[in-house]
């Protein structure tokens, strides 16, 4: 018997689900105040997996849904156009979501608005229907189909990582910032001239004038000073010379301070840490290129060291997972590559490439990555070239993916998300490297949130909860006593969505769980 369909209307409370009932809403953000919502289907997510929209207002969604040109914003529409709209009918001659009749009546016809909702998500489940299912063994229902169900979970979820928030002690962040930053400035004449004095100590092991230190141009200038004609000033490239040269490194060293000052520093600390201790950004569910969640106030560029600020509040632990080795797991699973997938059973799957190759373990994951990332030289040229004779499928998958983005043709993940890949002239081979990596990064956010949120549905009513998901890894914050009830969750779920994401392909997958006061203490292994 079918789930019946259930639609939530924005401006009007959240319906209670029934059993076999699924709820629909054109976005999770109409959900913020419900979280116990277990089944959702968000019509905006759904239109980010299946048409990479950018935009996910209504009528955005519901053009893309029936193959329709995107609708101007009704923002950006001249106040006497609006004006002449008739806001009686929902839907345009030219078929269109009215933007009059959103605005005006679709509180006051619920059942009407409802009907739209329902109307999308058919044309979005026939859709992801009849796009490929990679699986060697399709359970329960189409992997498309089953992404999008999991999707809309991330958004819901995304909605309440935003209102939970992060646990971050005040203090033990502070202290870290008066250490390497200095102290905390009482206003901006002294917050100059603290930025002034870590500017003097690059300035003193490089001749001449001194330069802007913030301006890239002026960087390379000053590294010509010491015999350095680089082609820019990234920190990658300038690793290379900081052992031999002392001025370098001193550039270095200025630059991990200035990141720390400019990102998670004292202006941070005041405006993104509630009183409360809890750090609060805006969540994404999915970013406009592989789909990894995405969230604002400097949560995915904190430092290591200020992970010893994050920690639990009295009572509580923190628990923290993560995938292990999950993109070349991931690129077994979506190749059907017979000896990569054999590697995936073992607990470190860089020993048995290692020994396919003829390599040693360091060379083996490195060429293991360049495969990904499109890199054919370097110091794992060779074992590269051996992957083409060990790993074939794998290697022919791959290839495919970045011949999409070479060409521009359409590629989807195997969840069925649409990357964008349409190469402006002479980024040709740049766009075949992106889309090489995006079938397999896109594939491993989708499991990755698939994991995430089915760890969300087992913690409701726990008194844990979710508080990061960074990457590929998920951070707990659960009363002491329930920690290791959390730990043998967390490797359930794992279990539980490898069955079903990867059915039939014998993948396996890992995850590493560490339990501690603070973020840093909960050290995976």
């Amino acid at each position: 018997m079918p789930e019946e369909l259930v639609v939530a209307l924005p401006g009007r409370p959240v319906p209670v689900l029934g059993r076999g009932e699924r709820l629909v809403t054109w976005s999770a953000e109409d959900l913020a105040s419900t979280h116990d919502v277990r089944r959702v289907w968000d019509l905006a997510a759904v239109g980010r997996l299946l048409d990479g929209l950018r935009r996910t207002d209504p009528a955005a969604v519901w053009a893309a849904a029936h193959g329709l040109p995107a609708p101007p914003r009704v923002q950006d529409q001249p106040d006497l156009l609006a004006a002449a709209e008739d806001p009686s009918h929902p839907t345009s001659d030219d078929g269109q979501l009215n933007p009059a009749w959103l605005r005006e009546r679709s509180a006051d016809e619920p059942d009407r608005s409802a009907s739209l909702a329902l109307e999308v998500q058919r044309l979005q489940e026939e859709r992801l229907r009849g796009l490929p299912d990679l699986r060697t063994d399709p359970v329960v229902a189409p992997l498309p189909v089953l992404t999008a169900w999991s999707e809309s979970a991330a958004a819901l979820l995304a909605v309440e990582l935003g209102a939970t928030g992060l646990p971050l002690d005040r203090a033990v962040a502070a202290a870290y910032l008066e250490e390497h930053v200095g102290p905390r400035p009482r206003d901006e004449a002294e917050a100059r001239r603290q930025r002034e004095e870590r500017d003097a100590p690059v300035h003193a092991r490089f001749p001449g004038p001194a330069v802007d230190l913030r301006s890239p141009a002026q960087v390379k200038e000053l590294l010509g000073r010491v015999g350095l004609d680089l082609p820019d000033t990234r920190s990658w490239r300038l690793e290379a010379h900081a052992g031999a040269v002392p001025a370098v490194a001193a550039l270095l060293a200025w630059r991990k301070a200035e990141r720390l000052s400019t990102t998670n520093g004292w202006a941070w600390l005041d405006g993104q840490v509630t009183p409360a201790g809890r750090l609060h950004g805006s969540w994404g569910a999915a970013d406009a290129a592989a789909g990894r969640m995405t969230v604002s106030a400097g949560l995915h560029s904190l430092p290591a060291e200020l992970r010893h600020a994050v920690r639990a509040e009295p009572g509580h632990l923190l628990v923290r997972a993560d995938l292990g080795q999950v993109e070349p797991r991931v690129l077994a699973a979506v190749s059907h590559d017979p000896g990569l997938v054999a590697a995936t059973r073992q607990p470190d799957l860089y020993a048995p490439v290692a020994a396919a190759l003829g390599c040693d373990r360091p060379t083996a994951k490195v060429a293991v990555l360049a495969a990904m990332y499109g890199q054919t030289s370097g110091t794992a040229g060779a074992a590269l070239r051996r992957m083409e004779r060990a790993y074939p499928r794998a290697m022919a998958y791959l290839r495919t993916a970045e011949e999409a983005g070479r060409t521009g043709q359409p590629l989807r993940t195997c969840g069925g998300r649409l990357v964008h890949a349409v190469p402006p002239v002479g980024q040709e081979a740049a766009y075949g490297r992106f889309t090489r990596n995006a079938a397999v990064q896109g594939a491993a956010a989708e499991l990755f949130k698939a994991w995430a949120v089915t760890v969300r549905d087992r913690l409701l009513g726990t008194g844990a909860e979710i508080v990061l998901c960074l990457h590929d890894e998920l951070l707990l914050h659960v009363p002491e006593d329930s920690a290791p009830d959390a730990v043998q969750l967390l490797h359930d779920a794992l279990a539980s969505v490898g069955s079903w994401w990867a059915a039939g392909s014998g993948v396996g997958f890992r995850t590493e769980v560490g339990v501690g006061a603070s973020w840093a203490d909960a050290r995976t292994g």
